[in-house]
């Protein structure tokens, strides 16, 4: 591959990347019904109503949860996908691997989305644990109800929260083993978006 296939692929996968997390970030703060007047939430739905919009008029939302915007990352995910096997000037990707490809991806992009989260919701937690910085009560919104289920089952030792370390653990899991296994079996690993 020469070096302008190699900066192409880059592009494609930082920049499809960089989408694929502000469309999931919505998804998921719709998910956990964040404070949508936030000024980074109200970044993140104008960032996305351009495709999201008319998705959402063929695609309908299901029991709270915006299936246009989960359609909208499988579609970027396999477009990049295609994109970066075409670039590599190994022709056309199987149809049948759009949906499989979209959702490792997309599971792989929402571990990395919870994995940086639970990084800055940690520190904040030192740092400014009271902050009323939009980023932060997003954080807070975001990762709560995520790790609400491990709190149920994992006792409290007195003021110390070892949850995030158990949340930590079953993201590795996810991230080391899972997802590049599933990336393998279906032959994609080059092609997912992510960090």
């Amino acid at each position: 591959m020469n070096t302008l296939q190699q900066m192409l692929i880059y592009l494609i996968q930082t920049l499809g990347s960089l989408y694929m997390l502000i469309i999931l970030l919505r998804f998921l703060l719709q998910l956990v019904r964040a404070d949508f007047y936030n000024p980074i939430s109200q970044g993140i739905s104008k960032a996305t109503n351009l495709f999201l919009l008319p998705l959402r008029r063929v695609i309908p939302g299901v029991y709270g949860i915006d299936m246009a915007a989960l359609v909208l990352a499988l579609l970027l995910q396999w477009a990049a996908g295609q994109l970066i096997y075409l670039i590599a000037a190994q022709g056309l990707l199987n149809p049948l691997l759009i949906l499989p490809m979209g959702l490792i991806g997309i599971l792989k992009m929402l571990v990395q989305i919870y994995f940086v989260g639970m990084i800055i919701y940690i520190i904040a937690s030192w740092i400014a644990p009271f902050s009323q910085n939009p980023a932060l009560v997003l954080m807070r919104q975001l990762i709560e109800p995520a790790m609400a289920p491990l709190r149920k089952v994992i006792p409290a030792m007195g003021p110390i929260d070892i949850t995030p370390i158990f949340f930590f653990l079953i993201l590795n899991l996810f991230n080391q083993f899972l997802i590049p296994a599933l990336a393998q079996t279906l032959g994609v690993g080059g092609l997912l978006l992510g960090f």
